[in-house]
């Protein structure tokens, strides 16, 4: 029979030595990807501040949401007649247990790693997911200890979605399995089960089912959800801690580790030649945590997680993102195999826009997805030179060309190409594009009609479908398309130009003609390797965004003088998705900056280093929410404070393409 437990002490009197805060360090989240669609995550002090933190999360087989298995494990160690707790949780206007007051430090790279001490010991606790799999490798290790001591571990298990929340219940199934190996434990039939193996020290298990009741995220809170929760623990691993030793536990979900020695030698190995110990500087450090993002789906296919840590694998998010994560890291092979995988799911002229953990597409709301697929493609066959030749017109180029005349013929997510020869595509109640924020099911920026970065996208495919042609001596294909492209440019000028303002408007709609906010969509227009713009039309573009738009953290989605700006992205989740495209600031439209300054201004050694300074600037970011990372969005308004996900693919690709555009000297 399960008990409870909830335990605590006044939050007033939860304070970290030397003068460090504690909600500083309660702000700032680390996660580490185990390259299977899973992860770890949680704060530097190992205390959970939203309901996605975890030590093993990951899909279950067949599923496509990921659940938190392992929560965290309640830790002490024990020695001399005194106990000493090591972790640190929240409950209602409590904190338990104090394991924050012997906190000396933390350290992302080359894993996360967190250090106590105790008088004069000195305990490091290490967390490192095997790559491949879901499971992770956890690590006790002291040091200068001067008296035996007794570490006491209690698995808090919470066997749900990572977006949702648990709570005590009797269909919980309490026992312990003891195996070969270890132990196992499966709360839920319909669950996989838990596997527990350990080595380095006399070990013991004591079966003591109980709850945690009440454990509460902070986090949650403040993005106005449930945060309250309760977690089970099955009982509590006892293991010796030798001078000067370590002890290892691992926690698997499709099997138990069997030489954890072998797999620490071998994941701490493979680490370590991917992440360095300090990387420094921001293209380091993104560099360093990029391939957080890459993983493999069940069917064996290289894809892009969008986001951590609720996001999954997003059509639009990896054609954006992959470029940078890939390229600009000289990681050509791995650019091609992601974007050969992504087009077996082509259907006509849609890309899935969400993939489920098996890799199959759920969502096909995405008018762009393909368009920013053709990008993806040109930016690979840039990098791979001549190799990319037979590639391009045996496989890649057919299926541009198919998803060409798809938008010819018109049909899905009302897309079809106009008399002007513009892309028209979404509804009033359908938003297609990346603006695609939802308030009460209704489109807050629906952006129906010829959205100025789709038609500026679909020059830039007919272009590359004219050179592919031309190359491959089809003059008479290559002229149809030709005559696409010339179309597509006049009346994208004649319909999006703005000749008074000198800019682009950002949709026009053949039944409500021109809306003419101002937005960062226009910039992806004037960035294009192949745009309809002159240089001048694009140095008119940036002048705009320069000055209403531009940020030390991104590109506004609104410029402060629309009166439908929002100037924060905060409050209720109807609140910031009312904020999300209205004025919030999103990251990854950096690269495209960039890219489009360049083509402006040109690569002068003055215009260079004031470009360097904007996305070096990123480096504040990387340590004041997603530790490594660039959160997803900001507030328009200063101090611009950090919102959405810890870490966001298309932020981390699209600086790292900036930054390596700048240090080649051209887009």
């Amino acid at each position: 029979m399960a008990t409870s437990l909830t335990s605590g002490v006044p939050a007033d009197r939860a304070e970290l030595p030397g003068g460090l805060r504690l909600e500083d360090l309660l702000r700032r989240e680390w996660i580490v990807a185990d390259g299977a669609g899973g992860y770890a995550s949680s704060t530097p002090l190992l205390c959970p501040t939203r309901r996605q933190h975890g030590l093993l999360v990951a899909p279950p087989p067949g599923a496509e949401k990921r659940h938190v298995f392992l929560a965290r494990f309640e830790e002490s160690v024990h020695g001399a007649e005194h106990s000493f707790p090591l972790s640190l949780a929240r409950y209602p206007n409590s904190w338990a247990p104090l394991g924050h007051r012997g906190f000396a430090g933390f350290a992302l790279h080359p894993w996360p790693t967190c250090t106590h001490r105790i008088g004069r010991a000195e305990i490091v606790r290490e967390y490192l997911p095997v790559h491949g799999r879901h499971a992770v490798l956890c690590r006790w290790t002291v040091r200068s200890m001067v008296w035996p001591l007794t570490l006491k571990l209690r698995p808090l298990l919470a066997y749900r979605e990572a977006d949702s929340l648990t709570f005590e219940n009797p269909a919980l199934d309490p026992r312990t399995q003891r195996t070969k190996l270890g132990l196992s434990f499966r709360p839920y039939s319909e669950l996989p089960a838990l596997h527990f193996s350990c080595t380095g020290g006399n070990s013991a298990f004591h079966a003591d089912p109980l709850w945690y009741r009440k454990i509460q995220y902070l986090r949650d809170l403040e993005r106005g959800y449930a945060a309250e929760e309760d977690q089970f623990s099955p009982g509590t691993f006892e293991l010796s801690l030798a001078q000067e030793g370590s002890v290892l536990i691992a926690a698997a979900l499709d099997a138990p580790i069997e030489d954890l020695e072998a797999c620490w030698e071998r994941e701490s190995a493979r680490r370590n030649a991917t992440q360095p110990a300090a990387p420094d500087g921001v293209c380091a450090s993104l560099a360093a945590t990029a391939d957080e993002f890459l993983y493999r789906a069940p069917d064996g296919r290289l894809g892009v997680i969008a986001g951590f840590p609720w996001f999954g694998e997003w059509g639009r998010d990896t054609m954006i993102a992959l470029p940078g994560l890939t390229l600009a890291r000289d990681r050509v092979a791995e650019c091609e195999e992601v974007l050969r995988g992504v087009l077996r799911h082509r259907r006509g002229g849609l890309l899935p826009n969400v993939f489920n953990a098996e890799g199959a597409a759920v969502d096909w709301g995405s008018a762009d997805a393909a368009l920013w697929l053709a990008r993806a493609v040109r930016l690979w066959e840039r990098a791979a030179g001549a190799s990319a030749n037979a590639v391009m017109q045996e496989e890649f180029g057919p299926a541009l060309r198919a998803i060409a005349e798809s938008y010819l013929d018109g049909g899905e997510l009302g897309m079809r190409v106009d008399e002007h020869g513009l892309l028209l595509a979404g509804s009033p109640e359908h938003n297609a594009t990346w603006m695609d924020a939802r308030v009460q099911g209704v489109p807050v920026t629906p952006r129906n009609g010829a959205a100025v970065e789709l038609c500026a996208l679909w020059y830039f495919l007919l272009t590359q479908l004219e050179r592919l042609a031309l190359e491959g001596g089809n003059r008479r294909e290559a002229r149809r398309w030709m005559e696409h492209r010339r179309r597509a440019q006049r009346g994208f000028l004649e319909k999006l130009w703005m000749p008074a303002e000198r800019r682009l408007a950002d949709v026009w709609n053949p039944q409500t003609g021109v809306d003419d906010s101002l937005r960062p969509n226009m910039v992806i227009a004037a960035a294009l390797e192949f745009s309809p713009l002159s240089r001048g039309k694009r140095t008119d573009v940036m002048r705009h965004a320069g000055k209403f738009l531009l940020t030390p953290c991104g590109l506004r989605t609104l410029s402060p003088d629309d009166p439908a700006y929002c100037p924060r992205y905060a409050g209720t989740p109807d609140a910031r998705d009312g904020a999300y495209h209205q004025g919030t600031v999103w990251p990854w439209l950096m690269g495209f900056y960039v890219e489009a300054h360049l083509r402006a201004f040109g690569n002068a050694p003055a215009n260079l280093e004031r470009l360097r300074e904007l996305v070096e600037g990123f480096g504040a970011q990387l340590e004041q929410a997603g530790l490594g990372h660039v959160s997803e969005v900001f507030d328009g308004d200063p101090p611009h404070r950090p919102g959405g996900t810890i870490a966001q693919a298309w932020n981390s690709g699209e600086l790292l393409r900036a930054l390596r555009m700048i240090e080649d000297g051209q887009a």
